[in-house]
């Protein structure tokens, strides 16, 4: 984003347009990663780490086989997908270059997605660390040859970024082969099919790819909104979600200890244990984002200043981070209590608090308050407001213990 920002405007709102359409991708690979994780998690609990490792293999077949379908739609689609979304035509443009590429690497994108998650379920989140770190240094290096035209390579502009981003997923893929090649990793490439196993992963992970695609549809209006107000309204919204970014890494990556160990310690048949593993996940969440948190709301322009110049842009994103900075603590509950939800296979329970959630408190009063003539501000104010409500659901949620009692 950095780089792209130094293309232009439209380059740097069409690079973070792509995410919203990555978000709808991700409801595909939420139907066999949520539901494998909560498995995989309660098998290794059991110690039953062949049938975690049978399992993995035969959600890789099914990821591959999806992939294929998402690619072809998202080659030929791309341009439809910009322009249903309200986006000036210089954003359109850019955009279908850079997703068009993208598009390409999607089978790549979703096998990373599967080994990443599994792994963590297991418990092994270090070599994925590993893996991404190196994959990280690559993507930017390749960005900085690719964008710019370094080293004898020609100056790509937004296409470069996309090319860059699909070879640091084919190393993604390549380093966890050479990882579950080996018979004393967590899990192993183990070439059985358990269609029953697919069956109980999918049961599960049905309702929170329908909470996805919900959520995603959700957003893509609600970015629909933000859109309508001009190009440099959309890129500083874009900007400062990146930015916020920042912030999120601590949630994510305690989300995923949540789920993990509560996963774990449900297939011990110890539900105090996995109680408490939330409990402890989200407390230090919470200290991490909201310190992060504070950081945005006391210098703004200074962070946004990296990515651009453009003066309406930068006062967009700096409004944005001091809003959202505001809004971190009950963010850090919602995503560790919810993963944990996930973790336990409650996702029923997480699909009906998102979807009441973002249309009651955030799509239709945004809609409400854009039509009445209300400028981006209050968009993000509503956003943030929504945030806090759906804080307070999960955290009452996980307070009254009934998840723990899901069966898969």
């Amino acid at each position: 984003m950095l780089m792209v920002g130094m293309v232009s405007v439209s380059a740097l709102a069409a690079v973070g347009m792509s995410m919203q359409f990555m978000m709808i991708i991700n409801v595909l690979m939420t139907l066999y990663v949520v539901g494998g994780n909560a498995l995989i998690s309660r098998f290794i609990g059991q110690g039953r780490r062949r049938r975690a490792s049978a399992l993995l293999y035969s959600l890789g077949i099914l990821a591959v086989v999806l992939s294929i379908f998402v690619s072809i739609g998202g080659y030929m689609g791309s341009e439809t997908f910009y322009a249903l979304m309200g986006a000036k035509e210089d954003v359109v443009r850019e955009g279908t270059l850079y997703f068009k590429i993208i598009s390409l690497g999607i089978v790549f994108i979703f096998v990373d997605t599967l080994l990443y998650n599994a792994l963590s379920a297991a418990g092994d989140t270090k070599n994925s660390l590993y893996i991404k770190l190196v994959s990280s240094a690559i993507n930017a290096f390749l960005n900085y040859v690719l964008i710019f035209g370094h080293y004898g390579f020609d100056a790509m502009g937004i296409e470069g970024a996309a090319y860059a981003t699909v070879i640091s997923y084919v190393f993604n893929v390549a380093a966890y082969y050479l990882l579950l090649k080996k018979r004393d990793s967590k899990l192993y490439i183990l070439p059985i099919m358990r269609i029953e196993d697919i069956k109980r992963a999918i049961s599960v992970g049905w309702s929170a790819a329908l909470d996805r695609g919900v959520s995603s549809f959700s957003f893509l209006l609600f970015v629909s909104i933000i859109a309508a107000y001009g190009t440099a309204e959309l890129a500083g919204y874009q900007v400062g979600l990146r930015i916020e970014g920042i912030a999120f890494m601590p949630g994510f990556g305690f989300a995923i200890a949540a789920s993990a160990l509560v996963g774990q310690s449900l297939g011990a048949r110890d539900k105090d244990r996995a109680y408490k593993m939330g409990i402890i996940s989200a407390r230090v969440a919470y200290i991490f984002m909201g310190s992060v948190g504070a950081v945005l709301i006391l210098f703004p322009e200074f962070l946004v200043g990296f990515f651009t110049k453009d003066a309406q842009t930068l006062a967009v994103a700096s409004y944005y981070l001091i809003l959202v900075g505001l809004a971190q603590i009950p963010l850090a509950i919602m995503f560790v209590y919810s993963a944990a939800l996930r973790g336990a296979g409650a996702t029923k329970t997480t699909l009906k608090v998102n979807i009441l959630s973002l249309w009651i408190f955030r799509v239709i009063p945004s809609y409400i308050a854009y039509k009445l003539g209300y400028g981006i501000v209050a968009i993000f104010i509503i956003m943030n407001v929504e945030t806090l409500i759906k804080g307070v659901i999960y955290w009452y949620i996980y307070k009254k213990r009934v998840w723990l009692d899901t069966k898969i």
